[in-house]
């Protein structure tokens, strides 16, 4: 029963951040019902959530700003430290039971204030008194392996997943949110449609998570500059390839596309937040040469 309530909250929160743009307003999770009564997923005060109703914890709220020391590893696991007081009893005593009973539960990264990047289900998969913290980790697997002493493969298997389900959602929260959910193109503002594209790709030595390395933009857009059919010049001008210029395809190539070519990017209010010029005229190097 319990499993079953869980399975539908978490279902509910990751349904509601996929409408928004990958995250999750905070009176959204404080005015969550259930049969009617209400229900909130997060508490409003503390960063763990513990209904009286259930016997384990429901969700944790991670942010590098708190009061405690909640660190991922270079395994691709999260620590997540003791709540204050006793060890055995209160908060801790509810995750212990989590980590007993293999019950998911909701992990919240706090990105601004009253907005949460949800990453669910997640597992307590290890507690280490010692260390006074929990381990937590983005798939259920990871609760049959002795996770200290994980393999290089799984190593590598948990970084890709924290890539995947931990840094990925929340660098599109941050990006979103900068351009007020809107496509830097198109100004479509529908979140369920929007992604945030990297400048430089992951995986460039200059390639960071960073808002200045990110555009929001919509699938489409997305995935036409991926493709180099789209560019952004340093001057922050949308260039749309020749090629592509010269076709004849109906109302989405010229609407969604041809009609883009010389339009300025939708930019965020904030000039931190902006484009770096750097890293589009290293990008836009890349497009014209395809075009």
């Amino acid at each position: 029963m319990e499993r079953a309530l869980r399975e539908h909250i978490i279902g509910w929160v990751v349904e509601r951040a996929e409408a928004n743009g990958g995250f999750v307003f905070r009176e959204e999770l404080l005015s969550f019902r259930h049969n009617g009564e209400k229900l909130p997923v997060i508490d409003y005060s503390r960063g763990i959530r513990n209904p009286q109703a259930l016997s384990a914890t429901l969700s944790i709220v991670s942010s590098t700003s708190g009061p405690y020391d909640d660190v991922e590893s270079d395994d691709g696991l999260l620590h997540y430290a003791y709540r204050s007081g006793d060890p055995w009893s209160g908060d801790n005593r509810k995750l212990r039971v989590a980590y007993e009973t293999g019950m998911p539960l909701l992990l919240f990264r706090k990105e601004v204030p009253n907005v949460y990047t949800p990453v669910a289900p997640v597992y307590v998969v290890d507690d280490r008194p010692d260390e006074r913290a929990f381990v937590i980790a983005l798939d259920e697997s990871f609760r049959f392996f002795a996770v200290d002493t994980l393999s290089q493969e799984q190593r590598r298997y948990a970084q890709r997943l924290a890539r995947q389900r931990l840094h990925q959602p929340a660098f599109r929260t941050r990006v979103l949110l900068a351009y007020e959910t809107r496509c830097t193109v198109c100004r479509l503002h529908h979140g369920s449609l929007l992604d945030a594209a990297h400048i430089l790709p992951d995986g460039h030595p200059d390639g960071a998570p960073t808002v200045d390395n990110g555009l929001a933009m919509c699938k489409i857009h997305h995935a036409a500059y991926d493709q180099n059919m789209l560019g952004v010049s340093p001057d922050y001008r949308v260039q749309i390839a020749w090629r592509l210029l010269e076709e004849r395809d109906g109302p989405m190539l010229r609407h969604g596309l041809q009609e883009m070519h010389g339009q300025t990017l939708h930019l965020p209010r904030r000039p931190r937040d902006r484009p770096h010029r750097a890293h589009l005229e290293s990008r836009y190097r890349t497009f014209l040469q395809g075009v």
